[in-house]
């Protein structure tokens, strides 16, 4: 018999804005999103040292406090754990939630899933929140095959944590999204939010109500 694991209350804003990799206005262009409603910057960056992926990271776990939003580190624990973020996510190739949970049991931690079998995996071994995708296609990010609004919808009679929808979501899609019964817990945006007028994008969100 699978037990589930009974995650502890969290509340997550409706969209998580999710920085896009070598911005080179990065902290510009999140001050930006954070004045104009954000409440949750998921930090992701690639192929950066870690000395300058921990300098960034305690620059935007800054500003995050100045405008009280929250703050998710992607993929790495120690630099998460270091500047006392929020939050962290992991992806399937990343430590194991159990392991990770042991040394930041106080931070709440996502985990990326791509099928019903990892959201259900994730779930067992403790995730707080899992984001599931692609569900539309995407530039920022290889993750094959977008899933489509069907298979997110399984996900969510299947889950019992928050399910967080990732890939491809724009202001034009996210229509099908809201429209759809089931709605996701909330909506991870990247290019949604962080390609061309920040502001404007996120108004947009405000006027649809998820800001």
């Amino acid at each position: 018999m699978v037990t589930h694991h009974k995650s502890k209350p969290i509340n997550l804003p409706k969209i998580c804005a999710v920085t896009l990799p070598d911005d080179p206005n990065l902290l510009i262009n999140i001050e930006i999103a954070l004045r104009n409603g954000i409440k949750w910057i998921q930090y992701r960056a690639k192929n950066k040292s870690r000395k300058l992926l921990f300098q960034e990271a305690l620059q935007v776990k800054i500003l995050s406090e100045k405008f009280n939003a929250l703050l998710t580190i992607n993929d790495y624990v120690d630099v998460a754990i270091i500047i006392g973020a929020t939050s962290i996510h992991l992806g399937q190739q990343d430590l194991p939630c159990k392991s990770v949970k042991s040394i930041a049991n106080n931070m709440i931690i996502g985990i990326s899933t791509h099928n019903i079998e990892e959201a259900k995996e994730a779930q067992e071994n403790g995730a707080d929140y899992i984001g599931f995708g692609s569900v539309f296609i995407t530039s920022t990010k290889e993750v094959g095959t977008p899933k489509g609004i069907e298979t997110l919808k399984d996900v969510l009679r299947t889950i019992n944590i928050p399910v967080v929808a990732i890939g491809g979501i724009n202001i034009i899609n996210i229509r099908e999204l809201l429209d759809n019964d089931g709605m996701p817990f909330s909506l991870a945006m990247s290019s949604g939010i962080f390609k061309g007028d920040i502001a404007k994008n996120c108004q947009r969100l405000v006027e649809i109500g998820l800001l």
